[in-house]
């Protein structure tokens, strides 16, 4: 069944389309034009715009890519056309970039703030529920910068760029912080059975307990709690 399937198959048209086996010669041709068309096209952009990019940045080369990708193989896209689309995004672009330069209220309407998501080693929470970021997500990234707890934390910011930055706290101001280790919230406690610090899993607030009923968080209201950790981030 599949033979004769594979021998009732056009192969032409299954392999070209409507377009004639000369066509591919002229893809070759028009990838290598487009191809030039991206290096020029980036080399004036310069390299902030081929490094972090920013949200109307990442539309920039979206839009490039757009424009490059349809004429190396649809016959009925023009080059011409593509290379006027290139210019028209390269014009905006370099607009754009001089009023972000000239105006902090148009640079901070296209390209965002950076936000404060942690500060003295807890969670900035309102903040942090503005952002698209999940807290695993979050986490997988402190710990990639050797953090294992927030109390290792003075400050973390989200660039506009989505990079985070992160403030450390001198080893001897290092305090007791919720640890983000791997399996470290999965087992949070309403009753303390052994005096000590313990964190708030929700927004990181930390301070001392004894034993019995381990109350609501005073700052999100939540009642689950970890046991805190004071170690000294390994550099």
């Amino acid at each position: 069944m599949v033979s004769s399937f594979l021998l009732q198959l056009e192969w032409k048209e299954f392999l070209m389309g409507q377009e004639e086996w000369s066509f591919l010669l002229e893809i070759v041709l028009r990838t290598f034009i487009m191809f030039l068309t991206i290096i020029i096209g980036l080399r004036i952009l310069g390299k902030r715009g081929v490094k972090q990019l920013s949200l109307f940045e990442l539309v920039v080369i979206i839009g490039l890519g757009s424009a490059a990708g349809d004429p190396m193989f649809y016959k009925e896209v023009g080059i011409a056309s593509s290379i006027i689309v290139f210019m028209v995004i390269i014009f905006l672009y370099t607009s754009v970039t001089y009023l972000i330069g000239k105006s902090k209220v148009f640079e901070k309407l296209l390209e965002g703030t950076s936000i404060c998501l942690i500060e003295n080693g807890e969670f900035s929470i309102e903040n942090f529920k503005k952002e698209n970021l999940g807290s695993d997500e979050f986490f997988a990234e402190l710990r990639l910068r050797g953090i294992s707890h927030l109390g290792q934390i003075e400050r973390a910011i989200e660039e506009v760029s989505g990079e985070i930055s992160v403030f450390y706290f001198e080893d001897r101001e290092v305090k007791f912080g919720l640890p983000i280790m791997p399996g470290s919230l999965e087992n949070p406690v309403k009753t303390i059975s052994v005096k000590g610090f313990y964190s708030c899993t929700f927004c990181g607030y930390t301070e001392e307990k004894n034993e019995g009923d381990a109350g609501h968080c005073c700052k999100c209201k939540k009642d689950r709690w970890i046991g805190s950790s004071n170690k000294r981030r390994v550099t």
